[in-house]
């Protein structure tokens, strides 16, 4: 089966969060860290993980489940779809 560029993406998307957070499928701040730092680091700047943690917990359980980590990969492809497109259109 050929997959589209936006389906590979998707499943990339999966693989890299249940790659970080392993069987219990919620990253701990310490792995969210970790899959910034390798898997983001051009897009996220580390000294704002703390405030990002707390605005991406949205139930307050110390962990970031895979609809929350969502919002995060929402939320930066929204930031780099404007930055893009503003260069684009120079």
């Amino acid at each position: 089966m050929n997959m589209s560029e936006l389906e590979s993406a998707m499943i990339a998307i999966i693989h890299v969060f249940h790659k970080y957070s392993g069987h219990k499928c919620k990253l701990k701040k310490a792995e969210l860290k970790d899959l910034i730092n390798n898997e983001m680091s051009h897009f996220i700047i580390k000294e704002t993980l703390d405030e990002l943690f707390a605005d991406l917990d949205q139930n307050g359980d110390l962990e970031i489940d895979f609809q929350e980590f969502i919002a995060l990969i929402a939320m930066m492809t929204s930031a780099c779809h404007d930055l893009f497109s503003t260069d684009h259109h120079r």
